[in-house]
């Protein structure tokens, strides 16, 4: 009864206006914060093991350089000078086996093997479960990441040829390798295990504690200066990289600095957008917020009434609150279903350009909607009990 008598001077053009409006607001953060969290992976998915802000760095080769014997090697003055520039948190150091690797195994009823080569980083680049990355001296299974061009080039190149079965990359994760050592006098089989693929390192990586133990006895520990450094800066994006490489002659792989670059640029992007809709939200919200002031000030005489026959300020704002709380709640509910609906049409085109691509989880997108609904209905409800407050004092 109190909710009939409440209701008579309540405009459904300006709740629906309120409605409308808040509803694409809210759309735009959800689908904002969701379209980020799917996208990114394409920057980061393909290499998870190594951090998006870790550059990999090499020195030019020049026909020049290599008549007069330069190797492309950092010195330790070099190396010094890269860790004290400002844009530097920390550098690693490309390990080279100083040993002869060979591999082989036997697939369908063949046995393939070829030279190879190892080389190792300091396990603070290393981003991988430590279960498979593990290894301790003395182990008998070496872990292994290799390029994803590997695979391809077997798939689509040598598989081909031969009439031999593709395989995928979690195929190739249970496929044992036979790795041969050889130098210093020695030589000794071990078994190798892939345990992850990169697209951008073109080596062949394995652990570092493993790398010292088999220079140690196959190389005679000779010592060599280290002919890429792996660094990692606080923005990729930062202008300075790209300006101290060019001075020094150095370069990045895989376009490294372009890559974090088109990151930066995402999240600013995302934040411009996140930011509209942010901001056509908090005018929904006023809109609801006036039209629920106007319509107390038209019942200003009934709160009135209601308050001399015993109706507490409370009970009077109930009604009010919980018309706000079901237009925020119908709010959040519809946008949730758009960005869904949304979502299934741009990972569509996504995994057609992008046959790597994956997918990133909708619960950040769930969180900021559940959290602008709290933080919104909160505050709807004590705007509307002082209002009421104020006019039966």
């Amino acid at each position: 009864m109190l909710w009939k008598l409440l209701k008579q001077h309540i405009s459904v053009a300006q709740l629906a206006g309120f409605f409308l409006a808040n509803l694409c607001g809210m759309v735009i953060v959800l689908l904002s914060v969701q379209f980020y969290s799917d996208i990114i992976s394409v920057f980061k998915g393909g290499d998870s093991f190594i951090n998006n802000d870790y550059i990999v760095v090499s020195k030019k080769v020049s026909t020049l350089g290599s008549l007069v014997g330069k190797n492309g090697t950092f010195s330790s003055d070099e190396l010094k000078d890269v860790k004290s520039q400002d844009f530097v948190k920390k550098v690693g150091t490309f390990q080279t086996a100083q040993f002869k690797v060979y591999a082989g195994l036997e697939f369908s009823g063949m046995n393939i093997s070829t030279a190879m080569f190892f080389e190792s980083v300091p396990d603070d680049f290393v981003d991988i479960k430590s279960k498979d990355w593990d290894y301790n001296i003395g182990d008998s299974e070496i872990p292994i990441v290799v390029p994803r061009n590997y695979l391809n080039l077997y798939n689509f190149g040598f598989a081909k040829s031969r009439n031999l079965p593709q395989i995928s990359e979690g195929m190739v994760g249970l496929v044992s390798l036979d790795i041969s050592l050889s130098g210093n006098g020695r030589r000794e089989v071990l078994k190798g295990r892939i345990v992850g693929f990169s697209n951008r390192l073109n080596t062949i990586l394995v652990p570092e504690s493993f790398m010292n133990e088999a220079n140690s006895k196959f190389g005679g520990d000779k010592k060599s200066q280290p002919s890429r450094l792996i660094i990692e800066v606080d923005n990729p994006a930062d202008e300075r990289i790209a300006r101290y490489f060019s001075d020094n002659g150095y370069e990045t792989e895989d376009n490294k600095l372009d890559s974090g670059k088109t990151v930066w640029f995402l999240k600013v992007m995302t934040g411009v957008v996140i930011a509209v809709g942010i901001v056509i939200s908090i005018l929904s919200f006023y809109i609801l917020i006036l039209s629920i002031y106007l319509l107390l000030q038209k019942n200003t005489d009934k709160l009135e009434s209601l308050r001399l026959i015993g109706f507490s300020a409370r009970r009077v704002s109930l009604p009010y609150q919980i018309l706000a709380f079901l237009l925020n709640i119908s709010v959040l509910i519809i946008s949730v279903v758009i960005v869904f609906m949304s979502r299934d049409i741009y990972l569509g085109l996504l995994e057609d350009i992008i046959p790597s691509f994956s997918k990133g989880s909708p619960i950040p997108m769930l969180l900021s909607g559940l959290s602008v609904f709290i933080v919104v209905s909160v505050y709807n409800v004590v705007a509307i009990s002082r209002k009421v407050g104020s006019i039966l004092k």
